[in-house]
Parts: C-alpha cells; sequence; structure tokens
C-alpha cells in the first residue's frame, strides 16, 4: 500500500524546483575569505560556469548529511555532464558530511544558513565553486502531492532533498534512484547554467512563462514537472535521465558552453 501511495505521489510530484521557490533575490554577500560573488541571483554566474574564459576548473563542494550522499554512478553522471556541456578542464565533485540539522521542513532561509555554516570551499583563482546541499526533511513549499525535489537559489548554489527522493524511488513501482537523482541535479545545474531564460538568454523563444525559468518542452531535462502518468513518460521514460532539448542547447552554446 505504501508503494502505491508513493507512486501516486511520483506521478504528479514537482520534478525539481517549485517558482515560488526558485529566487533571484541577492542576499548580503558574506564570506571574508571569498571576493567572488556567491550570494547573487540565479543564473548571475551562467558564463563563468559555462566558458573557460575566466575559470577553467570547476569543482563541487557537495554537503550531505548522514544517510543522505546521492548514489557514487549520480556523482559520475553529473560530471560527465558537466565535461559536456562546459569548457572546464578539471572537474571535481568533493562530498562531505555535515552536522544533522533536526530539521522536518525546510524554508529557503534554513537552506541558506545551513550552507553559510557549512560551506568551506569558495571560487578563487583558476576555480569556480558550487554549493550542492543534500539535506534530510522536505521543503516547506510541498503542497499536498505537489513535492519538491530541489531549488536552485543562488548563483552558485542549489538544495536537494535527498531524503524525498530515496522516498519515491528504488521500489517495483518506482524511478531508480540514480535516474532521478541525476535528473532533479542536473536540472537544479541548468539553473546556475542560466536555464531557461535566467542569465543565459533564449536563442529562440521556448521558456514556459507559467512556470518561470523552465522549457515549454514536456521530454526536455528542464520541463517544469511531473504531473500524470502521460507526462512521466515523455519526461522519465525507460528509467533514462532526460536530455536537454535543441533549444536548451542552443542557448548553452550561445553563452559559452559546448
Amino acid at each position: 500500500m505504501k508503494n502505491k501511495i508513493l507512486y501516486l505521489i511520483a506521478l504528479i510530484l514537482v520534478i525539481s524546483c517549485s517558482k515560488d521557490e526558485s529566487t533571484n533575490n541577492n542576499d548580503s554577500q558574506g564570506g571574508a575569505n571569498n571576493t567572488y560573488p556567491y550570494k547573487q541571483s540565479v543564473g548571475y554566474s551562467a558564463n563563468d560556469i559555462l566558458s573557460g574564459n575566466n575559470f577553467q576548473e570547476i569543482e563541487i563542494d557537495l554537503m550531505y548529511i548522514n544517510g543522505f550522499r546521492p548514489e557514487q554512478n549520480s556523482i559520475n553522471n553529473v560530471i560527465e555532464f558537466i565535461e559536456e556541456r562546459t569548457f572546464k578542464t578539471t572537474v571535481t565533485i568533493t562530498p562531505r558530511l555535515i552536522e544533522d540539522t533536526n530539521i522536518n521542513s525546510y524554508t529557503i532561509d534554513n537552506i541558506k544558513n545551513l550552507e553559510d555554516s557549512n560551506r568551506t570551499l569558495f571560487t578563487q583563482d583558476n576555480k569556480i565553486t558550487i554549493s550542492a546541499l543534500f539535506v534530510n526533511g522536505s521543503s516547506s513549499s510541498n503542497n499536498g502531492n505537489n513535492v519538491v525535489l530541489g531549488t536552485a537559489y543562488r548563483n552558485t548554489s542549489f538544495v536537494i532533498y535527498q531524503e524525498t527522493i530515496q522516498g519515491l524511488s528504488n521500489s517495483p513501482l518506482e524511478t531508480n534512484r540514480v535516474t532521478l537523482e541525476t535528473s532533479v541535479i542536473l536540472h537544479e545545474l541548468c539553473h546556475l547554467l542560466g536555464l531557461v531564460n535566467v542569465g543565459t538568454n533564449m536563442v529562440e523563444n521556448h521558456q514556459d512563462a507559467a512556470h518561470g525559468a523552465h522549457c515549454n518542452v514536456n521530454s526536455c531535462l528542464m520541463y517544469y514537472a511531473l504531473e500524470n502518468g502521460n507526462t512521466i513518460s515523455n519526461t522519465i521514460s525507460g528509467n533514462q535521465v532526460p536530455q536537454l532539448d535543441s533549444f536548451c542547447l542552443q542557448d548553452l552554446q550561445a553563452n559559452g558552453g559546448r
């Protein structure tokens, strides 16, 4: 019975972020040991992440709460994606354990505070750094069957609600864990790359204006939601990670990516 309930939720959950949660508001810079601005709007650093003009290397500071580390295959998939879509000579993901927060429902302010308390790697020299939090609990923006799996909330920061992902994957009627993890992580990463129309201009108009920074092609990695059986089959079909459609690829290439 539990698996059936989780499956029904999965059919209508928000794949990665809700319009209300994605933030484009700057907050105070902070970080005495950091000179590159890392508390700017989502998309602010899109060209710096995509191109090799200012930074030749990229590192993801992957912070996770005990029991909520993503699968190694998911991490490998993210590295492969970055190598394929950016002009970085070196891609590094550094997983490290952080202390449990004992928070059951996270607001974005909770997430920002968690990053500020734990982030130790910052952009400097020829390396740009991204903060990726993998947390217990859920998003405070969950509303009924609309379940948020992740959110990009600063120019080099995103959060993955890993406990929610674990609850919606790996049972016989659910998506494979690595497929779901990879899909959500890449979706949030692509928001940092400026998709859709948030820091990376569109070559052709393909923005789903009703759902913010998302693509209107329902088979694209940047499609906003999994709402029912038809859309889940179009978005995660055969346990395969959705790919960026041609419109999104054109946008990334026009802004310095591959």
